[in-house]
């Protein structure tokens, strides 16, 4: 048999057998077993060669083809060629990353920043502060906003350091180490994330944006289907915080009748919260085969999505007439409780001259209830006067949207092909499941870049 050479198979209990096998001619391969009748099912080669049941061989060597022996040789220099191409292409993403943190260093102002965390340190110090107490926590929210941007930009030329560090160790060394090269990948790719983050603060400069968030999701046209899309909506905004470390929390659901929710509230506390999800008010439009329909036609569904900041009570110099507010009471849904369902604790307040409404049914008192729905009153009409720059809240009127056809900022498409599109800023991904878990840090970019642009063309004189 070509290509087997079999040695000392009848003199002795063990023997070294070399073969060449057609689909391993690449490498050598030793293995060590015993063999006996039992196993000559694994070998049926060598189980014709061997008749005494007792005998064994040692090893089993496939050997390389000598017109083959040159192929590792090749192989180390493609592997060789392949790292310096790593190499080469880290080091340019480093000087781009050097590059972009020195030019973000220079447009925040570092010297200018340390200035004023002096300043603000100063007055911190004072023993007058608290005289005022309003004005002390602004000046302990400005001193702690300046120190963690000093500390962001510090740590971006630390990391960028680093990585510089890595990429001159290669450079001194007569070999490329994968380990070296994989470490500073890494930190170049997380500080680009942590610059893109960075970028975004800068584009939040509205008076609500450092705050947090609460998101009012409801269900429009579309019946059974935009009450499951009021669900997915939910998930989605609830994984979106929840991969930002913000504290995210349901705090009222009111479940469909045969699936998904007719609306629901979600409180997002952490920083910019407020500032990332302001550009999420609208209507979210869903276009897929209905889960819901036996013929499985294309369905239409429509959600609204509210959003307003998570402001402290006290930090809301809002006085809203008793007699410009409609207030009525009703019971509870859900499950559990010795109130739900029987005692009038849900309450819903609508402020006259603008429409705006509001409700809260998640604490267990009406008096809570109220006390809750009436700070979310006044955050949703401060939000609104600042979008319409009106100095007082009886200059506002009201902006409902509704969750229809015609009005929608976003579409989902599902079938007959994939795409997430946003109808303001044109930005859209074929990466539905993404989305849906939520992914939205490209949707969220690219509107604030949007917002921020409109900004800046208002501002120019015609």
């Amino acid at each position: 048999m070509e290509g087997i050479l079999v040695r000392n198979l009848c003199s002795s209990s063990s023997a070294t057998v070399l073969l060449a096998p057609p689909s391993r001619p690449s490498f050598l391969f030793q293995h060590k077993a015993s063999f006996s009748p039992s196993n000559s099912t694994m070998f049926p080669l060598l189980s014709s060669l061997f008749s005494a049941p007792s005998r064994s061989f040692s090893s089993v060597i496939y050997a390389t083809p000598d017109s083959q022996l040159s192929v590792g040789t090749d192989t180390d220099t493609d592997t060789r060629e392949w790292a310096m191409q790593d190499f080469y292409s880290l080091r340019k993403d480093v000087e781009t990353a050097s590059q972009r943190v020195e030019e973000m260093r220079a447009s925040s102002g570092l010297h200018l920043l340390e200035q004023e965390l002096a300043d603000l340190e100063s007055k911190a110090a004072d023993s007058s502060l608290w005289d005022d107490r309003a004005k002390a926590q602004e000046t302990l929210l400005a001193l702690t906003d300046v120190k963690d941007k000093i500390k962001l930009l510090t740590e971006f030329k630390t990391k960028v350091e680093e990585a510089e560090t890595i990429v001159k160790l290669t450079e001194e060394m007569d070999s490329t180490d994968a380990g070296f090269l994989e470490e500073a990948t890494g930190i170049i790719k997380e500080l680009n994330k942590a610059l893109d983050k960075y970028e975004l603060t800068q584009l939040l400069s509205g008076p609500y944006d450092k705050e947090g968030a609460v998101l009012s999701i409801t269900a429009g046209a579309g019946g059974t289907d935009a009450q499951d899309w009021a669900d997915m909506l939910l998930r989605m905004y609830v994984r979106w915080g929840e991969k930002q470390r913000y504290k995210t929390k349901v705090v009222e659901s009111s479940p469909g009748e045969e699936a998904g929710i007719k609306s629901a509230t979600v409180e997002v506390e952490g920083r910019y919260a407020y500032g990332y999800l302001s550009g999420e008010k609208g209507t979210h439009r869903i276009v897929r085969q209905s889960p819901f329909n036996s013929k499985g036609l294309r369905q239409t569904s429509f959600s609204g999505v509210e959003v307003m900041p998570l402001l402290p009570e006290e930090s809301m110099d809002v006085e809203l007439p008793e007699e410009d507010l409609e207030i009525s009471t009703s019971r509870a849904g859900g499950k559990g409780g010795q109130n739900v369902n029987k005692v009038e604790t849900a309450v819903r307040i609508t402020h006259i001259p603008t429409g705006v409404t509001v409700r809260c049914t998640e604490e267990r008192s009406q008096l809570s209830n109220k006390i809750k729905a009436l700070s979310r009153l006044k955050a949703k009409l401060l939000v609104i006067a600042e979008e319409q720059r009106a100095s007082e809240i009886k200059q506002i009127r009201g902006d409902a949207v509704k969750a229809e056809w015609g009005q929608q900022i976003r579409n989902y498409v599902f079938h007959p092909y994939k795409l997430v599109k946003d109808v303001r800023t044109g930005h859209e991904t074929s990466d539905i499941a993404s989305v849906m878990d939520g992914e939205l840090d490209p949707f969220i970019r690219a509107y604030l870049k949007h917002k921020y642009s409109m900004a800046l063309s208002a501002s120019e004189p015609n």
